[in-house]
């Protein structure tokens, strides 16, 4: 019988009494994993009422106390960060390897967070006025919640809760129900962590737990990650509700290369960029753009990366790229390949039909050249391993396309010129931006998050901003 998921509120584990069911399957083989309940406004009431609650004992327990807990939480990560691993791989199908530096890039967080006396210092000045100091500190809000994406289902959550908690704050995370393990797990060490009951809770369920979550009256701040349609929803509702929100959304992350950028080294992260994690990534390369000369070696050095990667079951040896997260999203892939070609642009490499387990989610890496900004696939985000060449003559054309996109979450440019990469880092929009980095993802004292349509909000995810995003600075003005 398939494991149904619980939730952790209040420091126990609890059934759902959720009727309704989301089927969780392993998208390289098609087995079974377990039943995700879609939890609905009474038990995401009773997870906010749980947080609520301790939020005020919490919130006057001193910050060094606080981060005691994180500290044994980031040993027990490291000692179970393969066990992690593998069930990332088993619910996601990314590749063993893949999985494991995502679950280090989340310990990284806790380590950060860890951090929290020194980066919660506030700031005095003595005789403002005659006889009157001044002084600015940071307090914690209440009670924040998460809303989590399928595509890293370790790491995404460990961008808030840690930096969440160590503030003051307490916390309710809603995973995908279609990777509910990860967190599962997660939370299993969490319980051993002493963390006071009702710190940190989890809810499962879907769209019906994330609008409750969005329009409670005692959820002061939301943190999610996705799609840009729905960041948007997310952001726009719970502002309305009068919520702190980072809504991070999708991309279409353009990549440069000129003539003169060390090719090989350049082609290597690019192929990587696209079709790393299936391409299931907010930081994917999207679009190559090949300045000039750079087009012809651009595409053939592609083609001949492309014939190198591996795809199948990311449990197995050998395996360069795994499965896409499921059915539905594998025939939302294919349909923008039909789309490509419908359209008018050239199908350079086609993954479809690739030989590998039918009763997974496999799709190869494709791409297609002479693509088109107004094309279906040179503005959606594909969000599979899915590239598309656009070829210009000069870097001001590129840097016309990336500023037309709606999108800007990343963006990089492979060159050997200063001059070039200046212009680029100068004048492009993405907020996370790469010079020769296939990449461009922000260690966990930097703060992470796109531009335009691809954030919703202020402040950032990780790094300082998230210090500002879960404290109001209060300023106290004394004279004696």
């Amino acid at each position: 019988m398939a494991e149904r998921l619980q939730n952790y509120i209040d420091g126990k584990w609890v059934d759902s009494r959720a009727g309704e069911t989301f089927v969780v399957r392993n998208p390289a083989t098609g087995e079974i994993l377990g039943e995700t309940p879609l939890c609905g406004p009474d038990e995401v009431d009773a997870a906010v009422t749980a947080a609520a609650r301790a939020f005020p004992a919490w919130r006057r327990t001193p910050v060094e106390n606080r981060v005691q807990h994180l500290f044994k939480l980031k040993f027990l990560l490291e000692e179970h960060a393969e066990e992690l691993a593998r069930i990332v791989t088993r619910e996601n199908g990314k590749t063993l390897d893949e999985s494991r530096g995502s679950v280090r890039r989340g310990i990284q967080m806790v380590e950060v967070a860890c951090g929290a006396p020194s980066l919660l210092m506030g700031s005095v000045l003595e005789d403002v006025a005659g006889g009157i100091d001044c002084e600015s500190v940071r307090q914690p809000l209440g009670v924040f919640a998460a809303i989590c994406p399928f595509n890293f289902p370790a790491m995404v959550p460990m961008w808030f809760f840690p930096f969440a908690v160590a503030c003051g704050n307490t916390f309710v995370c809603k995973p995908s129900e279609q990777v509910p393990f990860s967190q599962k797990l997660m939370w299993e060490l969490i319980d051993r962590c002493g963390f006071p009951p009702g710190v940190l809770n989890l809810i499962q369920g879907g769209r019906e737990c994330v609008d409750a979550l969005l329009v409670h009256p005692d959820v002061a701040g939301v943190s999610f990650v996705g799609s840009s349609p729905v960041a948007e929803h997310v952001y726009k509702t719970a502002a309305a509700h009068g919520k702190r929100v980072q809504a991070l959304g999708g991309a279409k992350n353009f990549i440069v290369v000129m003539p003169d950028a060390d090719m090989d080294a350049a082609l290597d992260a690019v192929s990587e960029s696209a079709f790393g994690c299936a391409g299931e990534r907010c930081l994917a390369a999207s679009i190559v753009v090949p300045v000039g000369a750079s087009a012809d070696r651009v595409r053939e050095g592609l083609i001949e990366r492309m014939k190198a990667i591996r795809v199948g079951d990311g449990n197995d040896d050998g395996v360069t790229m795994g499965p896409l997260i499921s059915k539905p999203h594998l025939q939302k892939v294919t349909g923008y390949i039909e789309k490509g070609v419908e359209e008018g642009a050239e199908l350079v490499v086609d993954g479809r039909g690739v030989d590998a387990n039918p009763d997974g989610n496999f799709l190869g890496p494709t791409l297609f050249d002479k693509v088109k900004p107004d094309m279906t696939i040179g503005k959606d985000e594909i969000f599979g391993p899915v590239l598309c060449l656009m070829p210009v003559d000069t870097l001001d054309e590129a840097m016309k396309l990336t500023r037309d996109h709606p999108l800007a979450n990343a963006s990089s440019i492979f060159t050997t010129s200063g001059k070039a990469a200046r212009q680029f880092r100068y004048e492009v929009e993405a907020s996370m931006t790469g010079v020769n980095i296939g990449v461009a993802a922000p260690m966990s004292f930097f703060g992470f998050g796109g531009a335009k349509g691809s954030f919703f909000g202020d402040l950032k995810a990780h790094g300082r901003e998230a210090f500002d995003f879960y404290t109001d600075r209060k300023v106290v003005i004394s004279r004696w």
